[in-house]
């Protein structure tokens, strides 16, 4: 059987080389976007350089709920195996922008979008790992930004919905919900002995378009500088493939990774209590807006 994946963001930067790479290694390749063009550009470049490879398109905005679910039925109805969920899309915003749903678009889009896309594809994640054998890998894209966050600028409803925007904070908030998931659903995985594991990592700061919208708050000579130190999108890309496909990292959960190495993060992001506090919110609030059946606490 064909190993299959989901690789958000793969239009541009790290998300486009991890699908390459996927590809490269002979996984089917699903790439979610919302700009189907570039979807299809990026496809045509991986079986290029991969004429085998199997790569499929499907739209979606990760910003919108209704999207996501949308994408998710699509998905799912070609029947085909989840081993692998790259949660790697990223959005920075200079100024306050909302979501359809009326949520900080930081945060929708970072954080809620990845964690409602991983509730909806879980239990084919944990079907496929008991049918095939084949360990199901779930990875969080994170950023060592995560440690900016201090513990009272960590609330569930000013994330939401802001009083005092800055774009740094919220973008740092998001990623320290991106491992707080992992740690949560780590947890929730191993207490039903399904073998599907879930881990974020830090890419290291790399030239991406994420970089070029962060270019506002420091000055140019500033990032010229700090240019040359920054890392390529295939150098930024290695460790998501290191934690999707080495043997190394099979079994293990609910850990961050940087420079292909397991490392610490900051004491918020290890909080147990926070993590599950974080997922109860979360999966009440889309099980409101989506009107999903009650979740349990």
């Amino acid at each position: 059987m064909i190993s299959s994946s989901v690789v958000q963001g793969a239009t541009s930067g790290i998300g486009a080389e991890t699908a390459r790479v996927m590809a490269k290694r002979g996984v089917r390749v699903i790439i979610p976007a919302r700009d189907l063009k570039k979807a299809g550009e990026m496809k045509e470049r991986i079986q290029k350089e991969s004429p085998k490879a199997e790569v499929i398109v499907l739209e979606i905005d990760l910003s919108s709920f209704a999207s996501i679910k949308r994408f998710c039925s699509e998905f799912l109805s070609l029947g085909l195996p989840l081993h692998i969920l790259i949660n790697n899309a990223g959005k920075f915003s200079h100024k306050l922008e909302f979501s359809e749903d009326k949520i900080e678009m930081s945060f929708a889009t970072n954080y809620l979008g990845h964690f409602l896309l991983t509730e909806l594809l879980i239990e084919k994640m944990v079907e496929t790992a008991a049918q095939t054998g084949i360990q199901g890998r779930i990875i969080n894209v994170s950023s060592v930004i995560h440690s900016w966050v201090k513990r009272d600028g960590f609330r569930f409803n000013q994330m939401l919905n802001p009083k005092n925007y800055n774009g740094t904070r919220a973008y740092a908030q998001s990623k320290l919900a991106n491992i707080l998931h992992a740690k949560e659903l780590a947890r929730q995985l191993k207490a039903r002995n399904a073998r599907v594991t879930i881990n974020a990592v830090h890419p290291g700061i790399v030239k991406t378009g994420i970089i070029r919208d962060h270019k506002g708050f420091i000055t140019d000579s500033l990032f010229f500088i700090a240019s040359k130190l920054l890392k390529s999108t295939s150098q930024g890309a290695s460790t998501t493939c290191y934690v999707g496909l080495s043997r190394k990292t099979e079994g293990v959960s609910g850990k961050y990774y940087a420079d292909c190495n397991e490392c610490s993060c900051s004491s918020m992001a290890n909080d147990e209590s926070e993590a599950h506090n974080l997922w109860r919110q979360s999966r009440a609030l889309i099980h409101r807006r989506l009107r999903l059946p009650a979740a349990a606490a």
